[in-house]
């Protein structure tokens, strides 16, 4: 593992260069089922606020990423990536390797003490997922959210886990003080589909519980509808029970967001469907043929299908669910980027199987 280019000493000779120092790590794994093959690097972060480039079309500037890697073990995960930083596997290591920032709370907390801080929305579960398992054993987000709400700095969470009903009190207490955006990620709910490309997260109508809780409790929840995975959940009989699933759930809005595979997911991706559904190995990759994204026509065909059945189940299809305004943080998964435009057509369309 490339420990060493993460340290002071790197080749780069800057200080700043490192998110934390190789002598501070140390691994863990742990004798319980729900763990089994799982190692945990526990580090202490130089730093935990992290600016996003201004590239980015990302609705925020910043994020906080407790964990690197996840148990969520998402076949399509666009994180995927980011591990090769430290030379682990994008594919099985992702899941099973993760890295956790034990400081986190303690070096966010001094991070928004500092003068040069101006309290600036943070977007939070936007590389990984901050309530994934591994949280229930660490429990990082409570010290987080009570540092932000000492601060009364607005921050929206993204995530897939029910762990978050954990932390319900402190978010209805940090909701009382500043802008609070929660949204659960919900793409689909095929359960046959859950099992094979989901099989680490709780099933989705738990998630949608968790959209259901939130809000008999005051805190208005969207559902970030992602990934819609071209010919295995984008169906219209597959679109209209999700979103129907999504309105009981109460979710004050729902944000389609197509299947995008970058490289490290992108490969992981097609060795799945190689072995599960081989027979759309060529389809995929005719469709994803210019790069990561589908075609534009296809992820508005998706979209317009999904604000109609959000129009016709009585939510609302762009606006985020927040406590208090709108934080956006459906669009904070760089999964895709939403298509709102709509095509010269009406009614649902099926894609043609090319």
């Amino acid at each position: 593992m490339r420990w060493e280019n993460l340290t002071a000493e790197s080749e780069h000779g800057r200080a700043d260069t490192a998110l934390f120092d190789a002598d501070a790590v140390t691994t863990r794994t742990f004798d319980t089922p729900e763990f089994a093959g799982i190692t945990f690097h526990e580090v202490r972060a130089r730093s935990i606020l992290n600016r996003v480039p201004g590239a980015s079309r990302m609705p925020f500037e910043w994020t906080v990423n407790p964990y690197r890697g996840c148990t969520h073990a998402c076949v399509y995960c666009f994180a995927r990536k980011t591990h090769s930083y430290l030379d682990l596997d994008t594919g099985i290591g992702f899941d099973t390797q993760i890295v956790v920032k034990v400081n986190a709370p303690e070096l966010l907390r001094r991070q928004l003490a500092s003068p040069r801080w101006q309290g600036e929305h943070i977007a939070m579960g936007t590389n990984v997922d901050c309530y994934q398992r591994a949280e229930g054993r660490y429990r990082l987000m409570p010290g987080i959210i009570s540092a932000l709400t000492e601060r009364a700095n607005p921050f929206s969470i993204l995530t897939k886990g029910t762990l978050i009903m954990r932390d319900l009190d402190l978010l209805t207490r940090a909701a009382e003080v500043t802008d609070v955006g929660i949204s659960v990620s919900v793409g689909f709910t095929d359960h046959d589909l859950w099992r094979t490309v989901e099989p680490g997260t709780p099933a989705p109508e738990r998630r949608l519980d968790v959209v259901r809780t939130l809000g008999e409790h005051g805190i208005g929840c969207g559902v970030l509808m992602a990934p819609v995975i071209p010919f295995l959940g984008d169906h219209p009989d597959q679109l209209r029970a999700t979103v129907r699933a999504i309105a009981a759930a109460g979710a004050t809005s729902v944000t389609p967001l197509v299947l995008h595979l970058r490289p490290g997911a992108r490969e992981w991706f097609t060795a799945w469907l190689t072995d599960h559904h081989p027979h759309l190995v060529r389809r995929y990759e005719r469709l994803y043929t210019e790069g990561a994204y589908a075609p534009k026509w296809y992820q508005r065909m998706v979209t317009r299908q999904v604000h109609e059945l959000a129009r016709e189940f009585g939510i609302g299809p762009t606006r985020a669910g927040t406590h208090r305004r709108p934080a956006s943080p459906q669009a904070a998964t760089e999964t895709s980027e939403p298509e709102t435009s709509e095509p010269e057509t009406s009614g649902p369309v099926q894609l043609s199987l090319l």
